[in-house]
């Protein structure tokens, strides 16, 4: 197993805890067989940082309590095992705190360094597919490198409650990078508070945009909102156990949720079966009213037989 700790100075990648260019660690890293995984985390994050340094949270294969407890994205995303087809897992930080706007800002100037290291991992082993999973912000630094990539560079985009409006991701998935790659869009109604906060803080690039939590349309995208009974009934039946929501509101369900970063683990290690239409399929026409569940009572949230389960 390999893991390298990247993060955005700007526009530039360099190794975690010193100022030494990525790019020769990416081409040294022995990961035999397996795909590459860049995990990206969202907003508040600072790499090096005592209290908000994500290579200690939530890309550490041992997080510590950075002030809250968080699950090891790449432990649970297949690394660690010691296994020939772990591949390779890149952690990848950026400058994520201060105000929402300057984050954004700083997510673009991101997006062109990760642009830069997966031009890198594509050169240095091209047979071997490379995926992305972000949270939050850290989409906005995805969709930004599928504009400086050609066709076929990025496999799967997994966004965790993305940041972002609609119109940019479509926009995003019109490049050439974009229209090769598959976007997964994860959402659910626990996040709505933060949908809101973000239309209102951020100016979206037309008039009547939505934030991406309320779906998009594309061909090679498709959204699962997790906290839709009809949808978990969908995945459950493909064999994704996932638990039911926990809370009325929360930024961080799509990764804190019991089962979830296992199903994104199926996703993108064998994505062959689980193909975007397969995933289509049975996904209610009419997924759950969003905000419904804010003024809901908890235990008519969901179906019995999910509650059971996830206790």
């Amino acid at each position: 197993m390999a893991i390298v700790r990247i993060n955005a100075i700007g526009e530039t990648p360099l190794l975690h805890g010193g100022a030494s260019p990525a790019e020769p660690a990416l081409r040294r890293a022995d990961t035999g067989d397996g795909p590459a995984i860049v995990m990206i985390h969202g907003f508040k994050y600072l790499p090096g940082h005592r209290m908000h340094c994500p290579h200690r949270h939530i890309l550490s294969l041992h997080p510590e309590e950075l002030p809250w407890r968080s699950p090891s994205w790449p432990r649970q995303l297949g690394f660690g095992t010691g296994l020939q087809d772990e591949g390779l897992a890149v952690a990848f930080g950026w400058q994520a705190r201060g105000g929402l706007r300057a984050a954004q800002r700083r997510a673009g100037q991101a997006g062109r360094a990760l642009a830069e290291v997966v031009t890198t991992l594509r050169a240095t082993r091209p047979e071997r597919p490379v995926h992305v999973v972000a949270h939050s912000l850290g989409t906005e630094v995805a969709l930004e490198a599928l504009a400086h990539l050609p066709a076929g560079a990025i496999g799967r985009v997994i966004s965790l409650t993305g940041a972002c409006y609609r119109s940019r991701t479509e926009a995003a998935l019109r490049t050439e990078a974009g229209r090769a790659a598959e976007f997964l869009n994860i959402s659910s109604r626990e996040n709505d508070p933060f949908d809101f906060l973000f239309e209102r803080l951020i100016t979206p690039p037309c008039p009547g945009d939505r934030a991406l939590g309320h779906g998009i349309e594309a061909p090679n995208a498709v959204t699962l909102q997790l906290d839709c009974p009809g949808t978990l009934a969908h995945l459950d039946r493909l064999g994704a156990a996932i638990g039911a929501p926990e809370h009325r509101i929360c930024h961080w369900s799509s990764y804190m949720r019991p089962g979830v970063l296992q199903f994104y683990k199926e996703l993108l290690r064998r994505p062959d079966s689980l193909p975007l239409s397969l995933l289509r399929l049975g996904l209610p026409a009419r997924p759950a009213r969003r905000w419904s569940r804010l003024i809901a009572p908890p235990s008519l949230s969901l179906p019995l037989p999910f509650a059971q389960k996830a206790s």
